[in-house]
């Protein structure tokens, strides 16, 4: 992941939670339905569990009063900060999606909430091949970010975005990773998952990716 993005976040992290609560026009859209969609991550995972992209700490909150076992895993120090001001019993470490140091002896989920795009397709199939090796027969990802059913639709939405003089969110839309459908759901497959995909707002997507039993 680049450093770019990192420094990108420390400088967020002190208004992050104003954006995913509506406080932005531009993502209004983005953030629609944000923590139904973080609870919905809530509802599918199970046993312990490793967080990439803890950002400020609310999916981990939700986590952690679920009774669910979490460790999280967060490049930047200043978002780091903040989660650890909110949920000082949690271990939250430094590190990404593919440097990171192993918290649990077995791992049963692995889930992430608007963050997977910060890497390329191909740091996508490396970090998914990871996982697969890492995770536990009938183990589990559950991601939630923006996805796009193919390029064509990616388009639209940056045009949508051009119109509406959403400017950040079309330079965002145009410079990130943001990958379509067809593409998660080869990797996820070449790796040994199955995959769905539930639309949960005009931009955000959940996955669900269940590790296959090899016999």
């Amino acid at each position: 992941m680049s450093t770019d993005f990192t420094s990108l976040f420390d400088e967020w992290s002190q208004s992050y939670d104003e954006t995913v609560l509506g406080h932005d026009l531009e993502y209004n859209e983005v953030f629609r339905n944000y923590i139904h969609i973080l609870e919905e991550v809530v509802n599918k995972s199970k046993g312990n569990i490793i967080e990439f992209g803890v950002g400020t700490g609310n999916l981990t909150e939700l986590l952690v009063k679920s009774g669910k076992r979490v460790c999280g895993i967060e490049p930047s120090a200043g978002m780091r900060k903040v989660a650890k001001k909110k949920l000082p019993e949690v271990k939250i470490l430094q590190g990404d999606f593919l440097t990171f140091t192993h918290p649990f002896q077995f791992v049963d989920t692995i889930v992430s909430t608007y963050a997977f795009h910060h890497l390329t397709d191909e740091e996508k199939e490396t970090a998914i091949r990871n996982y697969s090796s890492l995770l536990n027969g009938n183990g589990k990802i559950v991601f939630a970010d923006t996805l796009f059913e193919d390029e064509n639709a990616k388009s639209n939405m940056i045009r949508n975005a051009e119109v509406n003089h959403f400017n950040r969110l079309a330079n965002d839309l145009r410079t990130e990773y943001y990958t379509t459908i067809p593409v998660m759901k080869e990797l996820f497959e070449q790796n040994g998952f199955t995959v769905t995909f539930t639309q949960k707002n005009d931009f955000v997507w959940l996955m669900e990716a269940t590790k296959q039993r090899r016999e």
